[in-house]
């Protein structure tokens, strides 16, 4: 009989053992956190896939360039009455496109100018985009290089809900202060919460410079000569924020007076004022 249960408490001993066994978890390999992805790298065509240089004496090309034409103070108060194909405001000669505003009547107005834009002939959804321009000197103006959306997809209001890039603004009682903006359905100067950046450029006026846009789907970037002074990220937080996902359109004009342009006046000194442009040049996104 003890015989028996030695061999039983054997048994039992063995399984025991056994279930220990089975019970042990196996040894875990350390934890190694995956690394994040590197950052999208983003480049440009190294040749414009669309360029004009004005090398053709007269008004400006209408196979790229139409007009926003009228004296209605385009929303900021303006003084001037934009003109349509008129070669005293926007004429091209020697290589170079000058748009003039003038000290004259002109519809219910007393300043002429120009706003030229490609709203329909040169639409685009992300690029590079290069100016080559001499802004002009003087209290009272206000010269543009800005872009605005081809199509009003988000929100109720075409702006601010679709978006406003300006590449160069100038507001001629500061002078020499460059700057570029972001106006969105959240961030914009009515409920001053545009996004701006500023930078020197004592030579604005004597000198040409190139303002460059880079435009991408994670950022938009602004160079004067190729040194970077303004970055406005994508939050990923939606259209209100970021509604750069859709065509836009360039424009370039030079406006008088109004609640920015004009809060010091204007001096009737400078005109004719001239805001002069050697180039614009598109660079494709690279896929």
């Amino acid at each position: 009989m003890t015989k028996l249960i030695s061999i039983f408490g054997g048994f039992a001993l063995v399984a025991t053992f056994a279930c220990s066994q089975a019970e042990t978890p196996a040894p875990t390999q350390p934890f190694v956190p995956t690394p994040p992805a590197p950052p999208k790298v983003y480049t440009f065509s190294e040749k414009p896939i669309w360029v004009d240089e004005f090398d053709i004496p007269g008004l400006p090309n209408d196979k790229f360039w139409s007009y926003d034409v009228g004296g209605s103070g385009w929303g900021n108060n303006e003084l001037q009455f934009y003109t349509q194909a008129d070669l005293d405001n926007a004429h091209i000669e020697n290589g170079i496109l000058t748009i003039e505003a003038r000290k004259e009547p002109m519809g219910a107005r007393s300043y002429s100018s120009a706003r030229i834009v490609t709203k329909g002939k040169q639409d685009f959804l992300y690029g590079k985009v290069e100016v080559r321009a001499k802004i002009p000197a003087g209290r009272g103006n206000w010269p543009a290089i800005w872009m605005l959306a081809s199509q009003s997809d988000y929100g109720s209001a075409y702006w601010p809900d679709n978006g406003e890039i300006d590449i160069l603004e100038h507001v001629g009682y500061n002078p020499g202060v460059m700057h570029f903006s972001i106006h969105t359905k959240a961030f914009n100067h009515v409920i001053n919460t545009q996004k701006t950046a500023t930078t020197r450029l004592d030579d604005f006026d004597t000198e040409f410079h190139v303002y460059t846009m880079e435009w991408t789907p994670q950022y938009v970037k602004s160079y004067i000569d190729g040194k970077l002074y303004f970055t406005f990220e994508n939050s990923g937080r939606g259209w209100e924020e970021w509604p750069f996902d859709k065509k836009q359109h360039i424009l370039l004009n030079l406006a008088i007076g109004g609640n920015w342009g004009g809060q010091k006046g204007v001096d009737d000194t400078i005109f004719p004022n001239k805001f002069l442009i050697d180039y614009v040049r598109l660079y494709a996104l690279n896929p």
